[in-house]
C-alpha cells in the first residue's frame, strides 16, 4: 500500500492494518519529512485518543490529514505505532 498526496509517496508498506476502512501504516514506513505534529486531538470510545499531523508537500499543507493512536485501548492494540491518512491523501495498492 502507498499513501500519496500531490504525486508524492508519503508512506509505503506491505504491512498495513485495516481498521474502519483506513490503512494504518507502520510509523517506520512513513517519511517523517512530510509530517508535522498538530495540536488536534479526538477521542474514540474503543480506540482511545487520536493525535493528528499535518501533511506538507512542496510547500503545501493538508491540515490534520494523518493521525495515530500513541496509546490505543486494548481493543485497538493492533494500531499502536501506526499512522493512517485521510482527506486528499490517496491510499492505493
Amino acid at each position: 500500500m502507498r499513501a500519496i498526496w500531490k504525486n508524492t509517496v508519503i508512506a509505503e508498506s506491505d504491512d498495513t492494518v485495516l481498521v474502519e476502512g483506513n490503512h494504518y501504516f507502520p510509523a517506520a514506513a512513513v517519511n517523517p519529512q512530510y509530517l508535522l505534529s498538530s495540536n488536534t486531538r479526538t477521542m474514540c470510545s474503543w480506540k482511545g485518543e487520536a493525535r493528528y499531523m499535518t501533511v506538507f508537500v512542496d510547500g503545501d499543507a493538508l491540515s490534520d490529514a494523518a493521525w495515530t493512536y500513541p496509546e490505543p485501548k486494548e481493543a485497538a492494540a493492533e494500531i499502536r505505532g501506526r499512522i493512517a491518512f485521510w482527506k486528499d491523501v490517496k491510499v492505493v495498492d
